[in-house]
This record gives structure tokens, C-alpha cells and sequence, in this order.
């Protein structure tokens, strides 16, 4: 049976993206075992989610540090503690040095609530609602320095619905992020993903079919 992928998954909040990741992970026969949760604050509700399934975890308060390079030191040293060979960026808010980015290059995976290269950063629903666009979604991406940049590994769209607001749209993303973290991970733990020029190329697995239209086509 093929060693399974060691991931650290960092977390500042709820953890919901976490849960999708330990409910896809939890078998024994799972290409993925996620060996270290770390977060940045020690109210974080992932970390009670990751205690309840027997995870490991770790506090790293950011505040405890005087610059953002001793912060992800600390943290680079607590992931190689923990034996992981990949980290899982799951609603974790803290932007990270370019040193510890080029460290963890093509290592180092991120999921972002809308479709990259559109709407990075904050505000994502809001701002797709403002520009009118008639899809949304969320994308998996390899971490580069820029914020939100990197090779797209996965995607997933929803239709922007003409009664949305942003708290719905954000609902309707959100659930596609738990379907789609779970599937890019599994793709790169089992070795069907690559980066080519800046390209993620992803292997034996096939693509959505069709065309898809926001309004409906008459039937």
C-alpha cells in the first residue's frame, strides 16, 4: 500500500475546510494523513474539531513574536516536528513570509472562495455580487508570494442566483469548498498533479463535461 501524504493543515477559525479534510481522510486506506493542526489562535474552533478526531495540534500565537519572519520560523519548525512533507492553508489568516512560501514551494496549498484569477484577497462574495458576474466559486491553488497566486490545481463554480446576497452566495461557495479541498489534495497525494511553467497539469482524471449557462438555456 503506497505511504500515505503527511500534511500539516494551519487554521485560524472555525475549521470547516478542516472538517472536509478529516472526513475525507479518516480511513486507513487514505492516500492523505494529516499528522499536525496548527493555528495562530488558541480560540479557534478547528482545534476543537481536530482534537475530537485525535489530531495533533499545535498554538502558535502570532503576537507572541516580533516580526513575521521569527512567526514562521516557529511554525516551519513545529511542521518538520511533526514529521509533515505538505501544508494545507485552511482558512488561515496570517499572510506568510516569502521565505517560508519558497521553502514549501509546490508543498504549500491554499483554497480561495472564488474563481483565481478573479477576486483575490477580502471580500469575495461581495465584490462578485458588485461586478455582476454570473458565476462564482472557489479555486485550490499552490501559494506563491502574491496573495491568491499559484498554480491552479482545482476549481468548482456556482451560479451567481438574481435573489443572492452575500451571506447565500457565501453558503452555496462554501459547500463546494468541502467537496473540492478534499479532491485536489487527493489528486497531488497520489501523484497526479505537476507544475509546468507556472501550469498545475493534472493527470488521469477526467474533466467536466459540457457548457455551463447562467441564465439557462430554453429547454
Amino acid at each position: 500500500m503506497p505511504v500515505p501524504l503527511k500534511v500539516a493543515v494551519l487554521i485560524s477559525g472555525r475549521g470547516s475546510n478542516l472538517q472536509a479534510l478529516i472526513d475525507a481522510f479518516k480511513g486507513p486506506d487514505s492516500p492523505v494523513r494529516i499528522v499536525l493542526v496548527l493555528s495562530n489562535k488558541a480560540d479557534a474552533l478547528g482545534l476543537e474539531r481536530a482534537a475530537k478526531a485525535g489530531l495533533k495540534t499545535e498554538i502558535i500565537d502570532h503576537r507572541a513574536f516580533a516580526t513575521r519572519d521569527d512567526f514562521d520560523i516557529a511554525m516551519d519548525r513545529e511542521i518538520r516536528a511533526a514529521g509533515a512533507e505538505f501544508v494545507a492553508l485552511a482558512g488561515f489568516m496570517r499572510l506568510l513570509t516569502p521565505q517560508f512560501v519558497t521553502t514549501w514551494q509546490d508543498r504549500l496549498i491554499n483554497i480561495h472562495p472564488a474563481l483565481l484569477p478573479a477576486f483575490p484577497g477580502l471580500d469575495t462574495h461581495r465584490r462578485a455580487l458588485n461586478a455582476g458576474v454570473r458565476f462564482h466559486g472557489a479555486t485550490v491553488h499552490f501559494v506563491r508570494h502574491e496573495t491568491d497566486m499559484g498554480p491552479i490545481i482545482a476549481q468548482a463554480a456556482v451560479p451567481v442566483l438574481s435573489g443572492d446576497d452575500e451571506s447565500t452566495l457565501a453558503a452555496r461557495v462554501l459547500a463546494t469548498e468541502h467537496k473540492l479541498y478534499p479532491l485536489a489534495l487527493r489528486l497531488i497525494a497520489e501523484g497526479r498533479v505537476r507544475v509546468e511553467e507556472e501550469r498545475a497539469i493534472v493527470s488521469d482524471e477526467p474533466a467536466a463535461d459540457g457548457v455551463l449557462f447562467n441564465p439557462a438555456l430554453p429547454q
